[in-house]
């Protein structure tokens, strides 16, 4: 079985120390890593290292679901692309690149089979999205 990757993007107008920054330090990731307003991140851990473990707690703020995201860094080159092995198997890529006006960032991940390709793209969107406007502020 082949496994389908999606891709997403956003540009945001923020160096890319910033963006680095905003995206690797768990005190930042807790205050974006969610795709809409009635979810939250309220607690993130990033060892920033190949072998690393990156967890990020995400929970509906009504109490009524949530989940621990947990992956492995394979790749970390500063400032250019993490690659995470998440826990079940499947790789995320993420990519930054200095633009005209500002920081492209870039994720290419495995889907998975519980739910449909619209809906992880558009939910793993969101959830970037929601990451530029917070390195913007």
């Amino acid at each position: 079985m082949t496994i389908q990757q999606i891709t997403i993007a956003t540009t945001i107008a923020a160096p890319i120390e910033r963006v680095w920054e905003a995206y690797t330090t768990p005190a930042d990731i807790t205050q974006w890593n969610f795709a809409s307003d009635d979810w939250c991140c309220p607690s993130a851990e990033a060892d920033l290292k190949v072998g690393g473990v990156y967890k990020a707690r995400m929970e509906a703020k009504d109490g009524s679901f949530g989940f621990d995201f947990e992956a492995v860094y394979e790749e970390v080159e500063p400032y250019k692309v993490i690659t995470l092995a998440m826990s079940d198997g499947r790789k995320a890529r993420t990519t930054f690149e200095a633009a005209d006006n500002g920081t492209r960032v870039t994720t290419m991940f495995d889907a998975e089979t519980q739910n449909s390709i619209d809906m992880q793209r558009d939910g793993w969107q969101a959830i970037l999205s929601n990451f530029g406007r917070y390195v913007e502020k």
